[in-house]
């Protein structure tokens, strides 16, 4: 669409200059140009799925689960937290409590100060919750599925890494938001959301292909949220309704979906 705007900018211009020996018709057909571009720029355009935005989350759960399934992969994580536990045997924190949120919460920051995103609080409101939801409906089966053991022994519960997977599914939400005024911020997001993980491994409560899988399956609930959204709202009747409605368990939020035709 830019590339459109340059291209049409120079007859555009041309029509200005010349309004002077044909103010009516030129300025008619000047109005004509900017209302099809103002059209253009503000008609929202649905979410499409590619196949290259599985790639990144695709490899980081395929690592996770060879990460518990092949010796190889599981020298690897032996190797990794045996490393941390001989240099930092008595670290102990519980920021990742919070760093998981971080970068969704900036989201809202920056709307608050002014900082538009590319889309409405409405729709980050509906679009992070849905990520969250998503990203926990996945998380919470799977560590039941799999019953791996933490690094610290405290349950069966370690893979994939919840906290991962939140903090990744709040930085893609940040990067999708403000990948326009500053690709940038989502850098930090992604800076946020793999400290996050790291604290993780430190905290001695998961394994390295934990966080790996707990990062892909982030990255693609946001992904999901973003297309599920748009295929309830993109050309669809006003009558329809849709009903969301948020859960908790087992520290961990989830959402429900009714949509009523």
């Amino acid at each position: 669409m830019k590339f459109l705007i340059f291209l049409l900018l120079p007859f555009a211009i041309s029509a200005q200059n010349d309004s002077l020996n044909k103010p009516v018709k030129d300025s008619a057909a000047i109005m004509a140009y900017n209302s099809i571009i103002r059209d253009s720029l503000s008609t929202p355009t649905p979410f499409k799925l590619k196949p290259r935005q599985f790639i990144i989350p695709g490899v980081l759960i395929t690592y996770g689960v060879l990460a518990t399934e092949t010796k190889w992969f599981k020298k690897i994580n032996f190797d990794t937290r045996n490393e941390i536990m001989e240099d930092h045997p008595t670290f102990g924190t519980s920021i990742d409590n919070y760093t998981q949120f971080l970068p969704g919460a900036a989201v809202f920051a920056l709307q608050a100060f002014g900082i538009k995103g590319q889309s409405s609080v409405k729709k980050e409101l509906i679009v992070y919750a849905m990520s969250i939801g998503i990203s926990t409906a996945i998380v919470i089966p799977t560590k039941k599925l799999t019953h791996q053991e933490r690094p610290d022994g405290s349950n069966n519960q370690s893979f994939p890494s919840g906290h991962t997977a939140l903090a990744f599914a709040s930085a893609e939400f940040l990067r999708r938001e403000y990948w326009n005024v500053s690709p940038w911020i989502g850098v930090a997001g992604y800076v946020v959301a793999t400290g996050t993980g790291i604290l993780r491994m430190y905290n001695n409560k998961h394994w390295l292909g934990d966080v790996a899988a707990g990062a892909g399956v982030g990255i693609l609930s946001t992904t999901l949220s973003y297309w599920l959204y748009d295929k309830i709202h993109i050309g669809k009747n006003k009558n329809n309704q849709v009903h969301l409605f948020p859960g908790y368990s087992d520290k961990q939020f989830s959402i429900g979906l009714i949509k009523q035709f």
